[in-house]
């Protein structure tokens, strides 16, 4: 077969990526694949068309003969003239565009912005119809041997295509006019009436809960891929789409939309990629991080697009920006780039689905915002006096919401979903646990989210769930939401005090999955950037668990942030004891000599550091022991970062005057071997 065949995941949505037979592919090899093509668009017969009924049909249908037509030419073992061989190639050339096109228009999930884009599918379909007929009229039928019957078909579509009157449904327009009159109520502030709603989504055929998240997750993508002017009237159509999911659907009849953020936290709970990697306005790594005169760190690109908007005042603390310089914060970005590096990924790759601020921080259009205002209402008021069904789906809701659109957690947690969803988390019911934690996680993100959540008692509501929670999924998302509340410095102290926070995250290291070591040994590492926290998470017993952890592990990610809390640990006097009790070093000096990450290497020349300086020349006599240990050393003042590197040549020097001393004191013939080598 000649086409190429492109997947979903491959081709866009009205993009035809058609091939172009080659010159010199032969007549039978054409054919044959025109055949096979033909039978492809046939299948769309079985598909469902939300929109666009009567034109797909006729495009069948005119295929459907022409069909008859090639498979008469190939039974009979006709030899095409060169004339017929052209109209062939010009053929299959247009048929691969009307199967993509049939593609688009049953497409599932893309039906509302099939509907509204109806202009634009119809002049295509009258574009390929009509290339049809044009490549027919050159078609040399008198001197083809076909049954009489074959070519009066034959010239019969030829006429048809010529001739038809390729429209907009009557009923498809008045599916778009009542779609454009809610979104002109959106922007008027005026809430749409419900039957107005149900009447498109019964058009649509959209009945359920799931149908709908799927058109608001394919609506989603096209933000992210389109270009800017389609952004205004795409978040439009996304705010319907949210709100009749909320509004319309009383029951949840899927809910793995967002299993993977229950499961782990993986990408965003790590000690190597803190938020600040990430842009406060795209929500992405930042490629190029600059500081503007709030102290404040953005990406380049999406500062720029703030600052051209006309916008004075900085995204994320609502400060006067005394003026519009944009300073390289170049130690971030080596932080960045190293991350990058030690976890295979790419920069370019990051930065290419980057946001519009836009698309984050303010509503994609005002449609879209009034929609997310009128919503935020409706989950509340279920939240506060629905069932237990429409608490379990308003929570849920907003956790969908909420998961990576600044602008709608901003809606959420001003229209009050907060404190409703606290009250939620000493449900017996396991989902509606599991999904309340889950919204405040996606909610506390916000800095405005974190203050509510501390300021309505929140956080002993948290600890609660991370010590008994119904379903360790649950404990998992209170370790991750734990995490986020202790990037605010005040609340690592507040988290602290509460007795059960450290021994119930100490237990989920020890109970819980991968994830959920993940997710308790970073949520350790943020309460013990307090000093007064420290003590706490090692008197937990946490450091004979985290040598075990990197010790066992696989989980390259788990040992490299459990070495960032032991090296943070190890700072205090009993945590060195507590390392050179357990005989640890042999251990990190394994682990400094085999990781391949930059940052799981700093941690354990840290970690030797803390040690030596903290322990004296015990530490150092323990460290000396193993002569395997200086070349790692030396390595990392060549090869790793600029503290890396600075704290192992003070751990060089030490070691050398160690040898020396040692040499000069007692004669040890190791000691004398050993040559000093200038590091500074």
């Amino acid at each position: 077969m000649i086409q190429k065949k492109f997947s979903e995941v491959d081709r866009r949505i009205f993009s035809f990526p058609a091939v172009h037979p080659c010159e010199a592919v032969s007549p039978a090899t054409l054919l044959g694949s025109l055949i096979v093509l033909s039978q492809n668009i046939g299948n769309y017969q079985s598909k469902f068309f939300a929109s666009q009924r009567r034109n797909s049909r006729e495009a069948i249908r005119k295929i459907g003969i022409l069909l008859v037509f090639f498979e008469e030419i190939h039974d009979r073992g006709l030899i095409l003239p060169e004339t017929a061989v052209l109209c062939f190639s010009e053929l299959h050339l247009t048929f691969q565009k009307i199967r993509f096109l049939l593609e688009d228009c049953s497409r599932e999930g893309a039906r509302l912005w099939i509907l509204m884009k109806s202009e634009m599918v119809v002049t295509q379909f009258r574009v390929l119809i009509r290339t049809v007929a044009t490549a027919l009229d050159i078609l040399p039928l008198n001197s083809m041997d076909i049954c009489g019957e074959v070519k009066e078909l034959v010239e019969l579509v030829a006429k048809q295509a010529r001739k038809a009157r390729i429209e907009i449904d009557p009923n498809d327009e008045r599916a778009m006019r009542r779609v454009l009159s809610v979104l002109d109520r959106f922007e008027k502030g005026i809430e749409p009436e419900f039957q107005v709603l149900k009447w498109v989504l019964d058009y649509l055929e959209i009945k359920t809960w799931s149908d709908c998240n799927k058109e608001i997750k394919f609506l989603e993508e096209q933000c992210v891929e389109s270009e800017d002017r389609e952004v205004p009237f795409l978040s439009s159509l996304l705010g319907f789409m949210c709100y009749c999911r909320v509004r319309i659907f009383d029951t949840l009849d899927y809910q793995n939309a967002d299993q993977t953020d229950v499961r782990c936290n993986m990408e965003v709970l790590s000690c190597l990629n803190p938020e600040d990697f990430r842009c406060p306005i795209s929500l992405e790594l930042m490629i190029d991080p600059v500081t503007v005169s709030t102290g404040q760190t953005y990406d380049r690109s999406s500062i720029q697009k703030w600052l051209k908007a006309g916008h004075t005042i900085c995204p994320k603390t609502g400060e006067k920006l005394t003026n519009t310089e944009l300073v390289p914060n170049t130690n971030l970005r080596k932080l960045i780039h190293q991350f990058c590096a030690d976890n295979g990924l790419s920069l370019a790759k990051t930065g290419k689905k980057s946001r519009d601020i836009t698309r984050t921080i303010l509503p994609g259009s005002p449609a879209a915002a009034e929609a997310m205002k009128f919503l935020s209402r409706i989950v509340v008021r279920n939240l506060v006096f629905g069932t237990s069904e429409q608490k379990n789906k308003a929570a849920y809701e907003i956790r969908l919401l909420a998961k990576a659109n600044i602008f709608n957690r901003s809606c959420l947690i001003e229209a009050g979903t907060i404190p409703p969803l606290l009250n939620l988390l000493y449900s017996f019911n396991k989902s509606i646990q599991e999904n309340a934690i889950a919204a405040l996680l996606k909610l506390s993100k916000h800095a405005n989210g974190k203050k509510i959540v501390v300021e309505n008692g929140g956080l002993r509501s948290i600890v609660a769930v991370l010590k008994r929670g119904i379903s360790l999924e649950a404990k998992q998302i209170a370790a991750a939401t734990i995490f986020y509340l202790s990037s605010v410095k005040g609340y690592r102290r507040l988290i602290g005090e509460i007795d059960e926070t450290i021994p119930a995250l100490v237990d989920l290291i020890k109970e819980g999955t991968p994830c959920g070591k993940k997710n308790g040994v970073v949520a350790l590492f943020g309460l013990a950037l307090y000093h007064g926290n420290r003590q706490r998470v090692i008197d937990a017993g946490t450091i004979p668990l985290l040598l075990h952890i990197i010790a066992s592990s696989n989980k390259d990610e788990l040992i490299v942030d459990s070495l960032a809390l032991l090296a943070t640990l190890v700072e205090c006097l009993d945590g060195t004891l507590a390392i050179l009790q357990a005989s640890s070093f042999p251990l990190i000096t394994r682990i400094l000599q085999s990781t391949t990450s930059q940052a799981g290497k700093e941690h354990c020349v840290s970690i030797f550091l803390s040690c030596c300086n903290n322990g004296g020349d015990e530490a150092v006599a323990v460290l000396a022991k193993d002569t395997s240990v200086m070349s790692s050393l030396y390595s990392v003042t060549t090869d790793g970062t600029a503290l890396a590197s600075k704290k192992a040549r003070s751990l060089v020097k030490m070691l050398h005057k160690f040898h020396e001393t040692s040499s000069s004191g007692q004669g040890c013939q190791a000691c004398t071997n050993e040559q000093s080598v200038h590091v500074w």
